[in-house]
């Protein structure tokens, strides 16, 4: 480690990230995580077959390939029974135990390797060497001295730091501390296959060409603090046995990692990477810090693992962020990340909490198919496009407290394992729970335009809170009881602070409205404060046990006369279903106002449907909400097409007399009616012309005794002359009021005036009990 640059300590690689509450997302893709494109990013190294070294262009890395080739890196494999490609020392070969010998690359105009060439010929070579020449020692073993003359022989006299050209240390090992601090490669710079037994000082190091360490070990600390790497570099199927410390270094061009094993630590706090970074099938069995590193181009995790724990707090991801398949068996901490592009977290196994805290998601967030074992922390956290959590599976709690979702919120056929508390949190968007399974107690609370929960699946008590939303409900399962409520008041934090709804324009409307509950069993269901009007009722189950709290409110029939057809119509105000406007509107010469939609049920199932409601209003001891309910199904059975003649006559005369019994006003109306045609018709044909005269008769016996006399009574005559007097107004009105109440007036009447009677006492107090029946509806409770 070189002196002046703080070290962390064994316990500070080692801790965990912190436990703090956090929240993040991105796209959802289908494609592949690997772009492939053919450019290239700068100067390969190409081998010769004689071993000389040529500069040339080769796909490689690219902007276009941000995270390397999905086939491996490694050019060749060789044995250590193989001899190397290159002409090489062969010093200390034997023929039985090592056949090969020393693999050092032959100096040039010698047969040996820089560390076995005599002493005088290798200070001739190094005395030949000046800052910026080329270097080719692969296969070479270092030791310290041996190094430190190499690299002193190329110092650059005015910087004081070696000045390399291209520089070849394929297969080299380095028996101590490799010093290479502070270089410069000014051409490409190829440490493949190296081994850095001592430890690997790169710190402030420059490369203006491609840095190659692919299949590089590194048993002691690899330390490239503040390093620059303007070529790529490539650090494909590395193995850092320690630390491996890239704090601050700045990558120009893509960074290559795939496949890397980090066994120590790993630091790339506020490292920059300008292109791209791949760490695809990368191996962290320590803890990987990437804090507050810069992300310009794509960064590439895709099936990574980080065994203890990974920290990307206020990393800033300005491409897309690929962890597809990552697998994180510590913490996963993203506090106040910032995704700029994609987020992608498909199908990424966190085995410990996973928290993304104040993170933003200014794309799309794709976690679809993920799992979180621990706690999955959200809180706070910002998502502007959608937020796909598509099948994922949450074990512990789910924390989106304070979050805010400018797009949707999906989470079909998520599984909320044990989350007792879900939001609350805003939406601008929909929030899909469509098929979405909570295994215990739980409450969600989401101000969001629209609720979707489509078979969604509870297995113990629920409550869910709302603002602004409409709420699709249908064929969702539930064996519990489950409550649906209208939240009044901006909904209340854990810290006591009010959730900020900034997303939502204040011009919306905080009701919630219920669209559908079809196919649900409504037997545990308790509604409150709820919307109804558009609601789809017709194949709900137990809807007669369904609940209704606070006030709730159904959709109304048109009130206004409607002229512009023949008969003219007038609808009485009454509750009613959405299914019944629908229904009413798709009629040919249906009246105007009645609202046409997506309900296709007709009379026969909505008679059911109102019947149930009616009992469920009943049962709440809201007698008036039943009589409208009442109203409703005894309009869909007269509109039936299953029921007799007989019986729809019967019931349009029970209709247009009364209402049902509920319009106390149509049967006064119509009682009004009656009376008044009494009274015309008793003035002109029932009363009698005059008071009939009583006439007396009897025989007076000769001898005196008792008379018998015999009173009889002239027949009533029919009226004559003017019938329409004062007098004869009086006594009709007198015959009709006694006829409404049941009591013979004792007119004398005419035959025709008997009948009159008869009729009026027949019909009259009918219509007065029908009035009265109707107004006790009304009122009672």
């Amino acid at each position: 480690m070189t002196p002046g640059r703080r070290s962390p300590t064994r316990a500070a690689r080692a801790r965990p990230p912190p436990r703090t509450r956090t929240s993040s997302w991105a796209r959802l893709r289908q494609n592949d995580v690997i772009a492939r494109a053919p450019t290239c990013c700068g100067l390969c190294l190409h081998r010769h077959g004689n071993g000389t070294l040529t500069e040339v262009t080769e796909p490689v890395l690219s902007p276009g390939r941000p995270y390397g080739h999905l086939t491996p890196w490694s050019r060749r494999t060789m044995s250590t029974s193989e001899p190397p490609s290159w002409p090489h020392c062969a010093h200390g070969a034997e023929p039985a135990a090592d056949p090969v010998g020393c693999r050092g690359i032959h100096v040039p105009g010698h047969t040996e390797c820089l560390a076995h060439l005599a002493d005088a010929d290798r200070n001739g070579y190094l005395a030949g060497l000046t800052p910026g020449a080329s270097i080719d020692h692969r296969g070479t073993t270092f030791t310290e001295s041996l190094l430190t003359a190499l690299l002193d022989a190329l110092r650059d006299p005015a910087t004081g730091t070696p000045l390399l050209g291209v520089a070849r240390f394929e297969s080299a090992t380095f028996k101590s501390v490799a010093g290479f601090r502070s270089a410069n490669f000014q051409g490409g710079a190829s440490f493949e296959s190296a081994t850095f037994e001592g430890g690997a000082e790169f710190g402030l190091a420059t490369f203006k060409s491609l840095a190659w360490f692919e299949s590089a070990t590194f048993e002691g600390d690899a330390e490239f603090g503040a390093a620059t790497f303007e070529g790529g570099a490539v650090f494909g199927l590395a193995t850092f046995k320690s630390l491996a410390w890239f704090k601050s270094a700045t990558f120009k061009s893509v960074a290559g990692f795939r496949s890397a094993n980090f066994q120590g630590g790993a630091v790339f706090v506020s490292a920059t990477f300008e292109v791209g970074a791949s760490f695809l099938l990368a191996t962290f069995k320590s803890l990987a810090r990437f804090g507050s590193a810069n992300f310009q181009g794509g960064a590439g995790f895709g099936a990574a693992t980080f065994k203890s724990g990974a920290e990307f707090e206020s990393a800033t991801f300005k491409s897309d962020a690929e962890f597809e398949s990552a697998t994180f068996k510590g913490g996963a901490g993203f506090v106040s990340a910032t995704f700029q592009g994609g987020a992608w977290f498909v199908s990424a196994t966190f085995r410990s909490d996973a928290v993304f805290g104040l993170a933003t998601f200014q794309d799309v967030a794709g976690f679809k198919l993920a799992t979180f074992q621990g706690d999955a922390v959200f809180g706070l956290a910002t998502f502007k496009n959608d937020a796909w959590f598509e099948s994922a599976t949450f074990e512990g709690d789910a924390v989106f407290e304070s979050a805010t979702f400018e797009g949707d919120a999906r989470f079909e056929s998520a599984t909320f394992a044990k989350a007792d508390q879900f939001g609350p949190f805003v939406c601008a968007g929909r929030v899909v729970l469509s098929g979405a399974m909570f295994g215990g107690p739980v409450t969600l609370a989401f101000a969001a335009r629209r609720l979707e929960c489509r078979r969604t699946r509870w297995s113990s008590t629920a409550e869910i809170r709302l603002r602004y939303a409409t709420v699709d409900f249908a064929h969702a399962v539930f064996e519990y009881p489950l409550t649906i409520a209208a939240e009044p008041d901006l909904f209340v934090l854990t810290d006591g602070q009010q959730l900020a709804e900034d997303v939502l324009p204040s011009a919306y409307d905080p009701g919630v409205r219920m669209a559908s509950l079809q196919g649900v069993d409504a037997a545990h269901l308790v509604l409150a404060d709820l919307d109804l009007w558009e609601c789809l009722f017709a194949g709900t189950v137990h809807l007669d046990q369904l609940r209704l709290e606070g006030a709730c409110t159904f959709s109304t029939a048109p009130s206004a006369m409607h002229w512009r057809r023949w008969p003219p119509v007038r609808f009485t105000a009454r509750r009613v279903l959405a299914e019944e406007h629908h229904w009413r509107a798709s009629q040919p010469g249906a009246a105007q106002g009645w609202a046409h939609g997506a309900g296709r049920a007709g009379p026969l199932q909505l008679a059911p449907v109102y019947r149930a409601l009616r009992k469920a209003f009943e049962d709440g001891k809201h007698e008036p909400g039943a009589a409208d309910f009442y109203y409703g199904e005894m309009e869909m059975r007269r509109h039936a097409d299953d029921i007799p003649g007989s019986e729809r006559g019967l019931l349009t005369a029970y209709w247009a007399l009364s209402g049902y019994g509920l319009r106390a006003s149509r049967a006064l109306a119509w009682l009004a009616a009656a009376m008044l045609l009494t009274i015309v018709l008793l003035m002109a044909f029932g009363l009698a012309q005059d008071t009939p005269k009583q006439t007396a008769t009897g025989t007076v016996p000769a001898g005196g005794g008792t008379v018998t006399f015999e009173i009889d009574k002239d027949d009533p005559q029919n009226p004559t002359g003017n019938r329409f007097t004062g007098e004869r107004f009086e006594k009709a009105l007198n015959v009709t009021l006694n006829s409404v109440v049941f009591r013979s007036s004792g007119q004398d009447l005419t035959t025709a005036g008997t009948y009159i009677e008869m009729t009026s006492r027949l019909t009259e107090p009918v219509l007065l009990g029908l009035a009265v029946l109707a107004v006790r509806n009304r009122v009672k409770r």
